[in-house]
């Protein structure tokens, strides 16, 4: 199944959680922050303008982003996956190698 998101919003898959610090500390679920870097999955058209034009998003399918800890609070669950549905406007940057 594939979700498709209307106007402004982007469906991202989360990273996988740490289970160990830097130090090579192994962390219990509970201890573990969830990680604020996804994959985007999909992406809407774009966001509507007060004039009616459509402004495309800078954002595409594969971009790996930084988001905030509370963002993308609406999870969804596709095919047995957590995504996470969010405004462009939520996303703080995109990750470059």
């Amino acid at each position: 199944m594939k979700i498709r998101p209307l106007h402004d919003r982007v469906v991202v898959r989360r990273s996988e959680e740490e289970t160990k610090t830097a130090g090579g500390i192994v962390l219990p679920g509970s201890a573990a922050e969830k990680p604020n870097t996804g994959v985007v999955v999909s992406v809407g058209t774009g966001r509507v303008l007060d004039n009616g034009e459509v402004r495309p998003l800078a954002l595409k399918e594969g971009d790996k982003v930084v988001f905030g800890p509370y963002s993308g609070n609406n999870t969804i669950k596709v095919d047995g996956e957590d995504l996470l549905i969010m405004s462009e406007t939520e996303i703080f940057g995109v990750l470059e190698a």
